[in-house]
Order: structure tokens, then C-alpha cells, then sequence
């Protein structure tokens, strides 16, 4: 390769995160200049309508709706992918890296969809994907996996990777909210987006697990195998009882390393109030990794918002576009990956919370304790939180000790069977 006096850069999408990027681009031409080597310039835009009017500083004459002109014109060396969605952008990168162009992208769907291949693509065609934004928006974590974290044997990583549930799930707990009005705050703060789908059935979450233990474990996890629950049943009364009993509830993201295979699994998590998982708040994410030789470390910062997706796709930037610039590729071998297994969800054995309302007469706390011990679930606490005389009806809420997931359904199968049984409220697992 030989050394280059410009980098140019196609830019795909000049939606939030792509303005942001043209945006900083412009701003600290300068700095980026000096710290690349050259100057860095956006030399065409790919947008759906060229003909709207946008406040992204870039000139109306780089603006195209012809992927064409990014992906076949010799002299772009850098794709910025960040259309949104696995396709067309899918077979954009690849049309890419064939090409051998480095390729920044933030859309973690067709990197937990596609991106082994992606990546055995890149290195036959000695070139890079870059894709810290993906996972996390500005905390550095695909970084860390692919180099720092190589030398240690993962055996556990417990992560909240979504910044708009988080956000909701706080406001539940700390103000009360129910979730529509949760909701409707983070859509109004620009934190969730007008279809929230993704984000509140764990959909996102999962996506971006099977980005993180694929690279914590050398191995493929597609986000079909990530088992999936998201926060819909959850109530305002089960915050208030989760705090009584010291826990946080959170959208957890769970992957561990099991002497048969690995645990991949996103659902509602009752947390102790004493771990630092507890108390990540807001739109701020966490990943909490457990290693052999570095012990449990934890990476924190902001997940939701367009200035951390931005920061890390610029940061992805400067790294290649000094690789351009000195007309040098680093070795990017891809890593042999050994498959495997994921442990199916039933077989899981956690502890948990149910919540359910039941006639409020004798007997019925002995019916449930014999349908428990027959599936040997052990109780750990019950306690009858709320009673209306009228209805003659009781709330009551129990934890149990470690339990199998099949054994756990079972149960609530059977208690809902129960005439003395009006409804099975909430069922959360719980960690730690």
C-alpha cells in the first residue's frame, strides 16, 4: 500500500449519527488532520431523497443516492456504514470490503447476523471492519475483546446494553411511572425512538450479546440462540417490592462459559442493591466481565444518544485512516473459532420472583408449597403484600432458591391452574 497525502471517506446515512460525524469531521478538521497524519474529507454522502434540505455541514454536490459512487469510485478508502437495518447495508459492506475498503459501521444487526463473515471477507481482501459503535454506543468495548481481554479466559459477562430501557426501567423505579408513561418520556427526550420494539422486547439487547460473546468466548453466537425477554410485564408495584427485598430489577444481558457450553439469555434480572449493576441508571450502560487473570473488571458510560454512537464511529475512523495515511494494514487474522454449545433456556438454573394475586382464603399458600416441592423448588421467602376485602382477593410475592427453568414454568403452569389462583402476576429471574 502507498502512503496518501488525503484520506476521502464515503459517508452512508446522514441520519443523527452520520450528521454528528460530518459535524465533528468539520469541526476539528484540524486536530484530525494532525492526529492522522493528512487531512481526513467525507467525499460523497449517500442519502435516500438528495433533495431535502439538511443542516449537515456537507456541500449539496457530495450528496448522491447512487451507492455506486461511494462503492466503486478507487479513490474512497473508508466506508462509513450507518444506514440502519441488516439490509441493504449488509450487502453494501460487502460490496465494500470486496473492493478492499476499510468499513466503520454501528449496525450491530448485520454484525450479529454476519459478522464472521464479514470479518473472513475483510481479511482475504486485507482490509477492516470496524465496529465499536455497535455495542455500547461510546464505551470502548469490541476494542478491549479483540486485544486487550485475548490473553484471559472469560467465564462470565453480565452487561445492561440498552440505554432507552434502562432509562425506563429508572423512572419506574425512582418516580413510579407505569411503562407507557416511561416510554413516552424517553421517546419525548429522543432516547427511544417512535417504534421502541427493538429496545423494549430485548431484541436490541440480544443483538448486541451475540456480539460480545462471540468475541469473550472465540466462538459464533447468532442471535436466534440468545434466549429473549423483554420488560412489557413489568409494573410499578414490582419495583416497589423489589426494593423492599433489596433488589433492583434491570434489563440484563447474561453470557457464561459452562463446563458443557455457554449461557446466552436477555430478560428482567432482579439485581442486589449491593452490586455497581444495581445502580447504573438512566441511559448509561454497563458491562461487567469476569476473567481469569484480570479478576471482574466493569465498563461504564452512556449507551443511548447520538454523541457516544458518534464518538466511537470517529474514534474507528482515525485508527484506519492512519492505517491509509502510512499505507500499512495490520495483520487482522481472523480467529479460529471453536463452536459451542449454547445451553438451552430451561435448563438454566437461577432463583426467582413471582408475583401473583390469589383468593384470599386458608389453604391457599399450602396448595402452592405442594405444587413447589413437588417440582423440588425450594422457598425462600413469601410475603402477602396487598389485600382487597372487596374482592376477597390477596397479592402475594415469593423468591425462591436456585431452581431449574424447567422445573420453575412447570410450576406456574400449575399454580395458574389453581382455582385458588386469580392471576400469575410477574415471574423475574434474579442473579447474584
Amino acid at each position: 500500500m502507498e502512503r496518501v497525502d488525503r484520506v476521502y471517506v464515503g459517508l452512508m446515512g446522514l441520519g443523527v449519527v452520520g450528521s454528528g460525524v460530518a459535524q465533528i469531521l468539520a469541526e476539528k478538521r484540524d486536530t484530525i488532520a494532525s492526529l492522522v497524519g493528512c487531512p481526513v474529507e467525507i467525499k460523497r454522502v449517500l442519502v435516500r431523497d438528495p433533495a431535502r434540505a439538511r443542516e449537515a455541514p456537507v456541500a449539496p454536490e457530495r450528496i448522491t443516492s447512487d451507492p455506486g459512487t461511494i462503492l466503486d469510485d478507487p479513490s474512497i478508502s473508508i466506508v462509513i456504514e450507518l444506514i440502519g437495518g441488516e439490509e441493504p447495508a449488509h450487502q453494501y459492506i460487502r460490496r465494500a470490503l470486496a473492493q478492499g475498503k476499510h468499513v466503520i459501521t454501528a449496525i450491530k444487526e448485520v454484525i450479529a447476523k454476519h459478522g464472521p463473515q464479514l470479518l473472513e471477507l475483510a481479511e482475504q481482501k486485507q482490509a477492516a471492519i470496524h465496529y465499536e459503535a455497535s455495542v455500547g454506543g461510546g464505551i470502548p468495548l469490541i476494542a478491549p475483546f479483540r486485544q486487550s481481554l485475548l490473553a484471559n479466559s472469560i467465564s462470565a459477562l453480565y452487561a445492561i446494553i440498552n440505554g432507552t430501557t434502562n432509562y425506563i426501567l429508572t423512572r419506574m423505579a425512582k418516580e413510579g411511572l407505569d411503562l407507557a408513561d416511561a416510554l413516552r418520556e424517553a421517546q419525548a427526550l429522543g432516547y427511544a425512538e417512535p417504534d421502541p420494539t427493538n429496545d423494549v422486547s430485548g431484541t436490541d439487547a440480544a443483538y448486541k450479546l451475540a456480539i460480545l460473546a462471540s468475541l469473550a468466548f472465540h466462538t459464533q453466537v447468532a442471535p436466534d440462540q440468545v434466549y429473549r425477554e423483554g420488560i412489557d410485564r413489568l409494573t410499578a408495584r414490582d419495583f416497589r417490592y423489589a426494593g423492599e427485598l433489596g433488589y433492583a430489577i434491570k434489563l440484563l444481558a447474561i453470557a457464561k462459559r459452562e463446563e458443557a457450553g455457554i449461557q446466552v439469555r436477555v430478560h428482567p434480572s432482579m439485581v442486589p442493591g449491593d452490586r455497581i449493576l444495581a445502580r447504573v441508571d438512566g441511559v448509561f450502560n454497563a458491562v461487567e466481565v469476569d476473567g481469569d487473570l484480570t479478576g471482574p473488571i466493569m465498563f461504564y458510560g452512556r449507551g443511548a444518544g447520538s454523541l457516544p454512537t458518534t464518538s466511537a464511529v470517529t474514534a474507528d475512523l482515525i485508527e484506519l485512516a492512519r492505517e491509509v495515511r502510512q499505507g500499512t494494514s495490520r495483520s487482522r487474522a481472523t480467529q479460529s473459532l471453536c463452536l459451542l454449545p449454547v445451553t438451552p433456556m430451561e435448563e438454566i438454573l437461577t432463583r426467582y420472583y413471582v408475583r401473583m394475586s390469589v383468593r384470599d382464603q386458608p389453604g391457599v399458600l399450602a396448595q402452592i408449597a405442594t405444587i413447589l416441592g413437588g417440582l423440588r423448588i425450594s422457598i425462600a421467602s413469601v410475603i402477602q403484600k396487598e389485600s382487597d376485602e372487596t374482592a376477597q382477593v390477596a397479592e402475594i410475592v415469593l423468591m425462591t432458591h436456585l431452581a431449574s427453568e424447567r422445573a420453575m414454568q412447570e410450576a406456574l403452569r400449575q399454580m395458574a391452574a389453581l382455582t385458588t389462583v386469580a392471576e400469575i402476576g410477574t415471574m423475574i429471574r434474579a442473579e447474584g
